[in-house]
């Protein structure tokens, strides 16, 4: 009996003709950076106007470029502002290229200024300094890394050594999956006589159409919700609600395209009974745009309204 089974052949295992499961390794995305969680959705909102302001822009160069904007106000003092930046030649998306240099002067003397370089392929760095006339308000540096699938910064605001104040802020963001995003903010403050530290913990889930984000900490809530309804509308929804002031939010903000008459609208409506809206209107074939916007909170009574022109 043993003999005939030692007859029998033993099909190889290994063999090239056995097909082997391949398990494909999936590399998720880098979930970008902690300060655009919520920018969907914010994108949906009108910026409030008010007065009337001409934009003048001006294409030096494929790098260079200045604008000019005067702004005159019902409320407060009219000025006019200066700006300048430089683009470098290292595009890593439409949106993005490296080096960056931004320069903003008013008519006051006030400067406010960013510088964005990327020192490597992964590491990213930026800049801000902002003076009020003669006086030093806020300097600022970041410092980015941005992984595979995860996204690091460390930012310092307004370190002063000889009266022993600074504010840190780290930030970390990871993804679960695909559509998952999770991670941390850390805020942590010293000057004399205080010292403290705030936590915050935050998510986001991205789909098809959609997109949900939470920031959840001892200062508050803070959650949007983004909709693409189709290619002509866009809703949102943002609630806040802050523990140090006791105070909840709610607002409803949506964006209509029309892109056969060149226009965007943008309307919002908050909890405190504020509603507004913005009208743009592009004039082809003039680089101008018209823009025209109106808030109204009713329950402070109060008006606003505004008119803007950009050329360029």
């Amino acid at each position: 009996m043993g003999n005939v089974l030692a007859l029998i052949p033993i099909k190889d295992v290994s063999s090239p003709n056995v097909r082997k499961p391949v398990r494909r390794e999936v590399l998720l995305p880098n979930p970008g950076s902690f300060d655009e969680l919520h920018k969907k959705c914010k994108e949906v909102f009108p910026q409030q106007m008010e007065g009337v302001k001409l934009i003048v822009n001006k294409m030096l160069s494929s790098h260079f470029q200045v604008s000019h904007t005067i702004h005159m106000s019902t409320l407060g003092l009219s000025g006019y502002h200066f700006n300048a930046s430089y683009v470098g030649s290292k595009q890593l998306s439409p949106m993005e290229v490296f080096p960056t240099v931004i320069g903003d002067l008013d008519n006051t003397g006030s400067l406010n200024a960013q510088v964005l370089h990327l020192l490597f392929d992964r590491i990213r760095t930026k800049t801000v300094f902002q003076t009020q006339q003669s006086t030093f308000l806020t300097w600022q540096f970041d410092g980015e890394y941005r992984g595979n699938d995860f996204t690091t910064t460390l930012t310092l605001g307004n370190p002063d050594l000889i009266n022993e104040s600074v504010i840190v802020v780290a930030h970390y963001l990871q993804s679960i999956t695909e559509n998952l995003v999770l991670g941390g903010e850390m805020v942590y403050h010293r000057r004399p006589g205080e010292e403290g530290a705030i936590l915050t913990l935050a998510g986001k889930y991205s789909a098809l159409d959609w997109v949900a984000t939470w920031n959840v900490g001892y200062g508050g809530v803070h959650a949007s919700y983004y909709h693409r309804a189709n290619d002509q509308i866009q809703v949102g929804v943002e609630f806040e609600a802050n523990t140090r002031l006791q105070e909840t939010t709610f607002a409803f903000g949506y964006q209509l395209n029309i892109p056969k008459a060149n226009m965007v609208f943008r309307g919002s409506l908050d909890s405190n009974w504020c509603v507004g809206g913005i009208l743009e209107k592009k004039l082809p074939p003039l680089p101008v745009t018209l823009a025209l916007g109106a808030f109204m909170n009713h329950w402070k009574n109060k008006f606003l309204c505004g008119f803007s022109v950009l050329i360029g």
